[in-house]
């Protein structure tokens, strides 16, 4: 289900965000035309995406997801509507891929927790998600990719 997790530094870099706190079960009634807003937001201002969307949870979700959705972009953006400026920073953290639709991920994540534990390695309360791989390559989900990073504390 999930590649092996290895330990990866990032750079920091620039993103346009969405910050959201919706009902855990509304999740998929919010995600789809935020990831469209904040793209239109940045095509509006002309400034060119540097990598996939990501989201970042803040914590693990619960009763509410508390996150953003994030575009890497090539320069600032200006804030409009929702969308506002943001700076990933740099980080040491454990990634791994997940092969396979949306669907799966919620299987995903306790798979790579326990490989985290099992390591020794210590990780944040936050954590993210970016998708390599999504709908827009077509509707096979078995295709779909997508990262799950957790910051090394």
């Amino acid at each position: 289900m999930i590649d092996t997790p290895r330990i990866v530094q990032t750079e920091k870099r620039l993103t346009a965000v969405i910050k959201l706190r919706v009902p855990t079960a509304q999740i998929r009634e919010f995600m789809g035309p935020g990831i469209q807003e904040l793209t239109a937001a940045v095509a509006a201002q002309g400034i060119a995406t540097t990598g996939p969307w990501f989201t970042h949870h803040f914590k693990r979700p619960g009763e509410f997801f508390d996150f953003e959705i994030s575009l890497p972009v090539a320069s600032p953006v200006a804030p409009a509507g929702r969308v506002t400026p943001g700076v990933w920073p740099a980080m040491k953290l454990i990634r791994t891929v997940y092969h396979g639709p949306y669907e799966g991920l919620h299987a995903a994540w306790p798979e790579f927790e326990t490989w985290v534990k099992n390591s020794g390695h210590k990780v944040t309360e936050d954590f993210w998600e970016c998708y390599n791989v999504g709908p827009e390559s077509g509707p096979d989900g078995a295709k779909y990719q997508t990262e799950l990073n957790w910051p090394l504390v």
